[in-house]
């Protein structure tokens, strides 16, 4: 089933050319109707100053989306994909012009365009997260506004293609559990290697009776082969700026494969795990001592102005589609000198929000989390 997204363009209004001009041609007759005495032209403005007042009189400017299908398309490196765009309003009395745009390092080329609806083919050559970018401009109200403004209409995945590479995997039954390996035999193995507190699921032959008995609750002994764990390596999967991947993110992948590859010689079973959870680390550096209370009063600063941010950006949960407010990760440590250390300086008994030090501190975790969540997204 193909993904249609559905996406609400914010726009931006402004006066159109057509109202520019005709506030033009009304305030020059009216200059010259006060200047030379000539009263006929104050009759030749009416109408046109008429037309500028009922702006305020009509309908309520309306709601435009862009539509496009597929709404998420994943492909390889330098293979071409096709997405169709289009832009639809709320009411059919006004003009919606489309234009596709495309980010660094991704190639656009329109296929086919009809009145609102245009389909394009994208390419790119190294993999990353492309997204389409829909600039759409708006004529409303008889043509006595303009509205402009630009949306993600869709996004490309491009993977990366890699030669193949010389990773056998063994012919031989996997184990039950993977990593240690003292022999080629398949089994639990003798090797002793601790004891631990029994815990539902294990055989009762495992069970070590002697230190039960010692320690008033079941314990089994553990071996070697038992204690092992299987491999699986953990990227963040949080969206990575638009276009080409980074050379960070590049070799963050890179070093998972190798990892998974180096597992599947071995004979063990490997998986590569793809986490969507993003962490908000604030550090507020503060150059006065702090009470106790101020700085508590500083942590809640601080973790308002961040969720501020957060509900601003408009970023909802992965679970339930809520509003967000943070991530289970986030951390938030406040950095002041020592009272003994500054030299007798006076601790700061209060960091509220009626405070210019609470103040300081709040706009400077909201502008820093706006920032770093737009130079992510």
């Amino acid at each position: 089933m193909i993904e249609t997204r559905s996406t609400e363009v914010e726009l931006q209004w402004r006066p159109s050319p057509l109202t520019r001009a005709v506030v033009t041609c009304a305030a020059a007759a009216l200059a010259v109707a006060l200047i030379g005495g000539y009263w006929q032209l104050v009759a030749f403005t009416a109408p046109l100053v008429g037309v500028l007042v009922s702006i305020g009189w009509q309908r309520e400017v309306p709601r435009v989306h862009v539509h496009a299908e597929p709404g998420s398309h994943r492909c390889f490196e330098s293979e071409e994909t096709r997405v169709s765009v289009w832009a639809v309003a709320e009411t059919n009395d006004v003009a919606v012009g489309l234009t596709l745009e495309a980010v660094r390092g991704m190639r656009l080329e329109t296929v086919d365009r009809a009145s609102q609806r245009q389909t394009v083919a994208v390419a790119a050559d190294k993999w990353g997260r492309y997204p389409i970018l829909a600039r759409v401009k708006v004529v409303a109200r008889g043509g006595l506004l303009l509205g402009t403004g630009v949306s993600d209409a869709a996004d490309v995945f491009v993977f990366p293609l890699v030669s193949p590479q010389s990773t056998a995997i063994p012919r031989t039954e996997l184990l039950n559990r993977l990593g240690t390996h003292l022999t080629r035999h398949i089994g639990p193995g003798v090797e002793y290697a601790d004891v631990r507190r029994y815990v539902p699921g294990d055989q009762l032959r495992a069970v070590n009776w002697p230190v039960s008995a010692r320690r008033g609750s079941l314990h089994v002994t553990e071996r070697l082969t038992d204690r092992a764990a299987d491999v699986v390596v953990l990227i963040d999967g949080y969206p990575q700026p638009p276009g080409p991947a980074t050379e960070a993110t590049d070799r963050v992948v890179r070093g998972a494969v190798q990892v998974v590859q180096s597992a599947l010689r071995a004979g063990d079973r490997a998986t590569v795990e793809s986490t969507h959870a993003g962490t908000i680390n604030v550090i507020v550096v503060v150059n006065r001592p702090l009470a106790r209370g101020a700085m508590v009063e500083a942590v809640q600063i601080a973790t308002e102005a961040r969720v501020l941010a957060v509900l601003a950006a408009g970023i909802k949960s992965v679970r339930s589609g809520a509003p967000a407010t943070g991530t289970g990760t986030d951390c938030i440590a406040i950095a002041a000198p020592l009272r003994a250390r500054a030299r007798g300086a006076r601790a700061e008994p209060y960091c509220g929000k009626h405070t210019l030090l609470g103040e300081l501190v709040g706009r400077a975790v909201l502008e820093s989390c706006a920032r770093a969540i737009r130079g992510i997204r």
